[in-house]
């Protein structure tokens, strides 16, 4: 068949202390939309750090915030971005003042800049990858703080996170190949199969969302087909998952595509497909905020707000959707 999968419309995040896990079907391939949801998800947990309500807090419902990412304590790619999602919507008169009070502190001092991808997201990220080894650190002092829209914030939130090693992989889907390097030195080149020309593979660099050692996948999940006789249709629950986008791109195993290669290019539902053995091996050495560079494909990048496809974007493009503009980290 060699499908690749397509994820299902839901959430990415990561919750204040939990790790979001693929819940149910999912399904990767071409997608029936090129714009994700402004929601990158929930999951269980508390708050990794708060503060007691103020006392003269002003009137009115609290401001919230749904969950910050990456989680608190984890070791991240040079790729990754601060994501902060807020129960309810924060009115473009407010967001200046709201990243002012959303610090990003670091260990290795780095420009970078909030932006906002409707009114319920903002993402920060540096101008260019992070430095290997750098702890980074994100309060967001919401106590008192308007959302414009006659909300007003109860609580601080603390997140601490690493900066791990420089992985990369650059895909190439004319070349069939996925070049995996780490710090800088080339490590291993896999043979790849990607999309085919009727569900081609995104491009650009998404940072990885998260990883499974097992996926269920399904046509029907996605709307590329119900039919069972169709030969688009699958139903499966395929092994080594690297997920890059929320419209359900993975680099995986796929039964129908053993053997991935120049000579068994049958072309996926989107995914990236590698062997067994390589899929296995490629899974371990990759981390959430690892960059993945799709070229070679006739589709568009895939949307900055696709999962973690920040990287997308041009810096006058992301410093677009900043309220407050470029600045530099404060130095822990």
């Amino acid at each position: 068949m060699g499908q690749g999968v397509r994820g299902r419309k839901g959430g990415i995040g990561i919750a204040f202390v939990t790790v979001a896990m693929l819940v149910g079907t999912s399904a990767c391939g071409g997608g029936s939309g090129d714009k994700a949801s402004d929601d990158i998800g929930k999951g269980s947990g508390k708050p990794s750090a708060s503060a007691s309500p103020s006392p003269t807090k002003p009137k009115g419902p609290p401001m919230l915030l749904d969950t910050i990412t990456p989680q608190t304590g984890t070791t991240v790619g040079v790729a990754m971005p601060i994501s902060v999602i807020f129960t309810n919507p924060v009115a473009a008169k407010a967001r200046a003042t709201v990243e002012k009070h959303m610090k990003v502190s670091a260990s290795q001092p780095v420009a970078g800049a909030w932006h906002w991808f409707g009114d319920r997201r903002a993402d920060w990220r540096p101008k260019t990858y992070w430095p290997t080894g750098t702890t980074v650190k994100i309060d967001a002092d919401m106590t008192g703080v308007s959302n414009g829209n006659g909300r007003y914030g109860v609580h601080g939130y603390t997140h601490t996170f690493k900066i791990g090693d420089d992985v990369r992989a650059d895909v190439s889907v004319t070349g069939h190949t996925m070049k995996v390097t780490r710090n800088g030195q080339a490590v291993r080149t896999l043979s790849i199969n990607a999309g085919s020309a009727q569900y081609p593979t995104w491009n650009g660099t998404m940072a990885v969302i998260d990883k499974q050692e097992k996926v269920h996948m399904t046509s029907c999940s996605v709307g590329i087909s119900c039919d069972k006789g169709s030969p688009n249709y699958y139903d499966l629950t395929l092994p080594w998952d690297v997920h890059l986008t929320q419209s359900g791109t993975y680099v995986h195993y796929s039964t129908g595509d053993p053997n991935p290669g120049s000579g068994s290019a049958r072309g996926s539902h989107g995914c990236v497909h590698l062997s067994m053995a390589d899929a296995k091996w490629f899974y371990g050495q990759v981390k959430q905020g690892d960059p993945i560079t799709i070229t070679g494909s006739p589709r568009a990048k895939a949307p900055a707000d696709n999962g973690y496809a920040s990287f997308n974007l041009s810096w006058d493009q992301w410093l677009a959707g900043s309220a407050s503009g470029e600045s530099t980290t404060a130095t822990l």
